[in-house]
């Protein structure tokens, strides 16, 4: 992580993809990091927000290629589990990508999205806004912590 946060907007952007993709770990640690060692709060909001999108639509664009063995193979997704959630939120449209943000089910619900090829206009814009909203919270919550601490 120490990796990570010494790239400062770069390496918000790099966590927070991976950790929407691939690797699982918070990118909240690597932007906290960042944001306390004296960065901009916008910069670090548009590069967390980006990169944990895009990671997002990366999910959402190998389930839609419907490659089993891609998502087995660099997701490490469980297929039956990622089967439960697509019949889960087969009826919700696509507007249920806002919560792609959520820990621990967020990248089974992009994958679903994509292998029940929903709207990816309407995926991405509520996929957008979750992640948005989920960073502007955290950023709020770490500037008010250490504006109590000191």
């Amino acid at each position: 992580m120490e990796f990570l946060i010494a790239y400062g907007y770069i390496g918000v952007f790099a966590a927070s993809f991976l950790a929407a993709t691939v690797l699982p770990f918070g990118s909240e640690v690597v932007l906290t990091g960042v944001l306390l060692g004296g960065a901009s709060y916008w910069p670090c909001m548009i590069a967390a927000t980006v990169g944990n999108f895009l990671g997002g639509m990366t999910c959402y664009w190998l389930g839609m290629a419907g490659k089993v063995e891609w998502i087995r193979k660099y997701l490490h997704l469980d297929i039956s589990r990622l089967e439960r959630v697509q019949n889960r939120i087969k009826d919700k449209g696509s507007w249920i990508g806002f919560f792609v943000f959520l820990p621990g089910i967020g990248d089974f619900i992009a994958v679903a999205l994509g292998f029940l090829r929903a709207d990816v206009r309407i995926v991405a814009i509520s996929m957008f806004a979750g992640k948005a909203i989920r960073y502007w919270v955290w950023m709020e919550l770490v500037y008010k912590v250490q504006e109590a601490l000191v």
